[in-house]
């Protein structure tokens, strides 16, 4: 074969559909260990597959790429979001946007992406075979297969995603791998006292761990916390957390907007304008009331004329940096990313080709690169995939 891209995920797919475009001349084949093609694609945002976000100037784009900003600001004046939305446009599926960024298919189906990108490899004559098993890859790209006639190639693309597999060919190949953990997580907090509040949200909160901070929604699970700043935070600070083996104090900011002083004298001013009211009742945060009920505590039924201006400052002091203690994680599976992969000194950004290894080249999540939640990490994958598709 000419080209041989080991992956059938989103980058290895579009690695494949750009390197036949650009070259129709040249044989294509992709190889996929498992029966299924483009899995993640097909789970992303609960099915309905979160294919890019609506970010269009590369310079804030790159922002959201904990791992990778420097290295993906070059591809994606290339090929970005915007691009993408033209290219599945132009083959008849729209994208919408959706109030926080996120784009989906109008449809709401990830299958319409699933199928857009396979009638494509169809009609370029990209050849796909599933259920092979790499054993390993010689230096000159010869491709021992188990249970399949080994094949070679003169150009391979790595598409692997997280898969040990993926990095251990890549180290057989010369690279050194930045070693994986997990990013994109939920805080266990089995201590928190407002875990019978399951589901209940806030629409911004900041919450800090070690030197990472995050503001965004926040989600009250029965396990601990979730949402947008947990999960963002969770990639910000995934190597921390991995090496706190995921117990550590966080904190979390009920009122992101207002300084600790002002948080303590808009409660001075409540007591001086409505001394016999109760905070409950007033909730001038505009809390979910049970929740605002559990963050008052034992003060939730005095009246403010009652509550001392030391309890008004422990309260402040509890909006402002509320401790909880993280006692573990649980994957957040739709979004399953991982902070680890090829090291990126030793990839050129230009052509996605190994500094190393001569017509290797790489696309996706084998890479070190991830991004938070929203649509980044299938965006790194349509970038990398198209340059090292069209580089080849």
């Amino acid at each position: 074969m000419d080209i041989i891209v080991i992956g059938g995920g989103a980058g290895g797919i579009f690695a494949a559909l750009a390197a036949k475009q650009s070259h129709p001349d040249l044989s294509v084949l992709v190889l996929e260990k498992t029966a299924v093609l483009l899995s993640k694609v097909k789970v992303s945002g609960g099915g309905r597959c979160n294919v890019t976000h609506a970010c269009f100037d590369p310079q804030q784009l790159v922002k959201n790429y904990p791992r990778g900003e420097k290295e993906l600001l070059g591809p994606f004046y290339r090929f970005q979001p915007r691009d993408t939305i033209e290219w599945f446009e132009s083959r008849g599926v729209k994208l919408k946007t959706e109030s926080d960024g996120r784009m989906f298919p109008i449809t709401d189906s990830s299958s319409t992406i699933i199928e857009c990108l396979l009638s494509e490899a169809r009609q370029l004559g990209v050849e796909i075979r599933q259920r092979q098993r790499v054993e390993k890859i010689d230096k000159g790209f010869t491709i021992h297969l188990k249970d399949n006639p080994s094949l070679s190639c003169r150009s391979l693309i790595l598409a692997t995603g997280s898969s040990p597999e993926g990095y251990a060919v890549a180290e057989s190949l010369g690279h050194s791998i930045q070693p994986p953990v997990p990013s994109l997580f939920t805080f266990n907090v089995p201590t928190s006292p407002l875990k019978e509040l399951s589901g209940v949200s806030v629409d911004s909160a900041t919450v800090t761990v070690g030197p990472y901070t995050q503001t965004g929604p926040l989600l009250i699970t029965h396990f601990g916390f979730s949402g947008p700043a947990i999960l963002k935070l969770s990639a910000w600070g995934a190597r921390f957390l991995h090496e706190k083996n995921y117990r550590t104090p966080f904190s979390i900011n009920w009122t992101p907007k207002l300084s600790l002083e002002e948080l303590f004298q808009q409660l001075i001013q409540l007591k001086e304008r409505s001394p016999q009211k109760t905070l409950l009742s007033l909730n001038p945060f505009y809390f979910p009331k049970n929740l605002w009920k559990e963050l008052l505590g034992s003060t939730h039924e005095k009246s403010l004329a009652n509550l001392s201006k030391k309890e008004l400052q422990e309260l402040s002091q509890k909006l402002h940096a509320d401790i909880y203690q993280m006692d573990g994680k649980t994957t957040h599976k739709e979004e399953f990313v991982t902070c680890g992969g090829v090291t990126l000194k030793e990839v050129d950004f230009k052509t996605l080709q190994s500094k190393l290894c001569p017509s290797l080249y790489f696309a996706g999540e084998v890479l070190n690169i991830d991004g938070v939640t929203g649509g980044f990490n299938f965006q790194n994958a349509w970038t990398t995939g198209y340059i090292a598709g069209t580089s080849i």
